[in-house]
């Protein structure tokens, strides 16, 4: 069996103890929270020989640093996986080959989606039980009073208890065994006690037991759990899918040149120096340079540039690049995991495995709550006795202790909150995928944008068309004679002069050519018509005296400018540009109103970066950024004590969404910007972007003042349950009221909406 060692980049089959300086990645099933990571993190840091052992819950791995110079048994993949096992987690190394790796990532994704298929089944069967135990609790406020025979409420119940909290109650004895307390260990207890005290009434009284039964209270909090459970898998789902459309940008088989001849083999099999032949439309394998051809490449996935790049011999090329109508020759100088891909594919995961707080807040207070709480109870027990008390009246103060403990409130807190607020912002065209993205959004003071697609269409537009003043010739002309001859190019730049004249009835183009980097050439109503920059003017001896003038405006506005020729006479300019989006201003002005920064990481050019940055009139900017640049400056911000975050919309952005306090994808972008980043926008209208941040800002409030009541009716109400002025149907009450207190203050979210006051464009 092949192991997964990483080593600086590199993988190797296991032969033995791992080297120096190791790092060794593992893959973890069964973790469901983060207390759980916590376990894994624990058991891994404790092997001898260990220096560091990060788990990351959304991608379900290990990252473990093993001590330079150690040579020791203990500290192969195999062992480190087996240290995982014993807690109770499974753990397998990464297996060594990318073929293999997405092999492997598309059997469990396969497995994370018929889990959560049969979580969703089991949310619904238990919501579809647990309602008609809580409509009487909500109907008695508006005057409706409802009851259910008590035996009724036992056969509602006794299912949700035992099937649904199942899986509560498995957890609860994982982290009782490894000495800790978490939330499943609160919901089994709370619900236990509940349901347990509720079904003894039952027994001892009958249906004379009616008022005094919580079996509603135990059902509810395990259906709301479940829910919140059923959200975060989705959220886990999305952070993988990321890592998958990546993957997907690498071919598995490459062409390669072995002596003369052309073979086709995997990528894994290729090696650095050899020749990669690659065809029309396929992506390219390796990051290289081009030995023989000559074509244009789409790096807009990977570096952003919004237009094809022409490619001749000696110019790189990078892996996942779509190449064009042209046949290269590639000699390969990265391959496998050393290319730009791979890096880009390694630093997306390795940005996303931070921790939220908030999201580890109740299983932290649950650590210190839950014993204290059986502490109390069993002094309660213990206290009345002492007191010269009955047992049942014991029973009676300990129980309510449990049942105003149940975690009801708590279990609602987050959810309810989160469905709110995500559904509000779900309306204005706002995904948020997890509660971790709400809670860093909630604290974000600088915005980093994308120019390409982001601030910007995207896609190139004809701004200018100038005749020349000796070419007795007029604009419309200009344009139809520009549009005849570039109706046989599919290149962007064509595509936009033909959008320019939409309707226009065109001449047929003959002896169309075109010349890749430099422009195209046809024959349109008997002239030889030319259209190109100024290498191809020089190449067919047209003076370009008299189009400099016109020329040099339109760069000046950071435009590219073409020439088009007639019968060898230059008679026209014009000017291509990628606009401005005409509510990226407004976006501005809106986060300048919060007191948030902005700011513009772009890869093209210095003159069109100073151009868009000054119209927007953004706080900074940085142009000519590579993929590992953008992250590398999210990163120094967050050094200089800022909370950035992330806009962009293509794969080259990914690493950057991921490195900021929060990535915010558009969704007319690419899918592996959108699974990256936590917020997409599902329109590409840059002022919500203010309102997601007022979003997650007034849904984290809640969830924070959510666990404060909940909290609060504990800290109040357990004193008084073990000195005996609650008894358990009162407890009940305050535990109810707790839980009605939360759901009241999160559907105030419900009425958001975005505010685009700042939007002086719509005044």
């Amino acid at each position: 069996m092949l192991m997964s060692l990483a080593l600086e980049g590199k993988t190797r089959p296991e032969t033995g103890p791992a080297p120096a300086a190791a790092h060794v990645v593992l893959d973890i099933t069964g973790m469901t929270c983060a207390a759980c990571a916590g376990r894994v993190e624990n058991a891994l840091k404790r092997v001898p020989g260990v220096s560091q052992a990060s788990v990351n819950l959304a991608l379900e791995r290990a990252d473990v640093d093993v001590e330079a110079g150690v040579a020791s048994a203990a500290v192969t993949p195999a062992a480190l996986a087996a240290a995982v096992e014993r807690t109770g987690f499974g753990a397998h190394p990464r297996p060594p080959s990318a073929a293999e790796r997405r092999r492997e990532e598309d059997l469990r994704e396969a497995e994370r989606v018929a889990a959560e298929r049969r979580q969703l089944v089991l949310l619904v069967f238990s919501a579809a039980l647990t309602l008609p135990l809580v409509l009487p609790m909500v109907a008695a406020p508006f005057g409706f009073h409802l009851h259910l025979d008590p035996w009724i409420e036992l056969a509602l119940a006794t299912p949700v208890q035992v099937l649904v909290g199942a899986r509560f109650y498995k957890a609860a004895w994982k982290a009782v065994r490894a000495g800790s307390g978490n939330m499943d260990l609160l919901v089994a207890l709370g619900t236990t006690a509940a349901f347990a005290f509720s079904l003894y009434m039952l027994l001892m009284r009958g249906s004379d037991a009616a008022g005094h039964l919580y079996f509603e209270g135990a059902a509810a909090v395990i259906t709301l759990v479940v829910f919140g459970k059923w959200l975060e898998a989705r959220a886990k789902r999305g952070t993988t899918a990321a890592i998958r459309a990546l993957m997907t940008l690498r071919p598995e088989r490459a062409h390669v040149l072995r002596d003369g001849v052309e073979t086709e083999i995997g990528v894994d099999d290729l090696r650095p120096g050899e020749h990669v032949v690659v065809r029309p439309g396929e992506r390219i394998p390796v990051d290289g340079s081009i030995v023989d051809g000559e074509s244009e490449a789409d790096e807009s996935l990977i570096t952003g540039e919004s237009v094809p790049v022409v490619k001749r011999a000696g110019d790189k090329v990078t892996a996942g690049a779509l190449n064009g109508a042209g046949r290269l020759i590639v000699a390969a100088v990265a391959v496998g995991e050393d290319t730009t891909l791979a890096r880009i594919i390694r630093m997306v995961e390795n940005a996303q495995s931070g921790k939220a707080p908030v999201q580890r807040l109740v299983d932290k207070v649950s650590a210190v709550f839950v014993p204290a709480v059986i502490a109390i109870a069993v002094g309660a027990f213990i206290g009345w006795l002492a007191g010269g008390h009955g047992i049942e009246e014991a029973l009676v103060a300990a129980v309510s202790v449990l049942v105003i403990a149940c975690p009801c409130a708590l279990g609602l807190a987050t959810p309810a909150a989160l469905v709110a607020g995500t559904g509000a912002a779900a309306r204005a065209g706002i995904l948020v995928k997890d509660i971790e993205a709400l809670e860093r959004a909630a604290v974000v003071d600088t915005v980093v944008f994308d120019k390409t697609g982001t601030l910007t269409e995207g896609r190139p537009a004809l701004t200018d068309a100038v005749p020349l003043a000796n070419a007795d010739i007029d604009k419309d002309a200009l344009l139809r004679l520009a549009a005849a001859v570039q109706a046989g190019s599919e290149h962007p730049l064509a595509r936009a002069v033909l959008a320019a004249v939409p309707g226009v009835a065109l001449p047929a183009v003959d002896k169309f050519r075109a010349l890749v980097g430099r422009g195209v050439i046809g024959t349109v109503e008997g002239r030889v018509v030319a259209i190109g920059n100024r290498g191809l003017m020089t190449e067919l001896g047209v003076d370009m005296a008299p189009a400099e003038a016109a020329m040099g405006r339109v760069e000046s506005e950071a435009r590219t400018a073409v020439v088009v020729a007639a019968d060898g006479r230059a008679v026209g300019v014009l000017g291509i540009a990628d606009p401005v989006r005409h509510e990226a201003p407004a976006a501005i002005a809106l986060l300048a109103a919060r007191g948030v920064r902005s700011e513009m990481l772009t890869g093209d050019s210095e003159a069109v970066a100073a151009k868009v940055a000054g119209a927007l009139k953004l706080s900074a900017y940085k142009a000519g950024v590579k993929p590992a640049d953008k992250s590398a400056a999210l990163e120094a911000l967050k050094r200089a004590g800022r909370k950035p975050a992330m806009v962009g919309d293509g794969i080259n952005d990914a690493p950057a969404l991921a490195a900021a306090e929060v990535g915010i994808a558009l969704g007319t972008g690419t899918d592996v910007a959108v699974e990256a980043a936590p917020v997409t926008l599902m329109r590409p209208d840059p002022r919500l972007v203010a309102a997601a941040l007022d979003i997650s800002q007034r849904t984290v409030r809640k969830i924070r003042q959510n666990l404060f009541w909940a909290f609060v009716y504990n800290v109040v109400g357990i004193p008084l349950a073990a000195m005996g002025v609650l008894t358990p149907a009162l407890a009940g009450a305050a535990m109810a009221m707790s839980s009605v207190s939360v759901v009241t203050n999160s559907l105030w979210l419900k009425r958001w909406r975005p505010d685009f006051s700042a939007d002086q464009t719509t005044r």
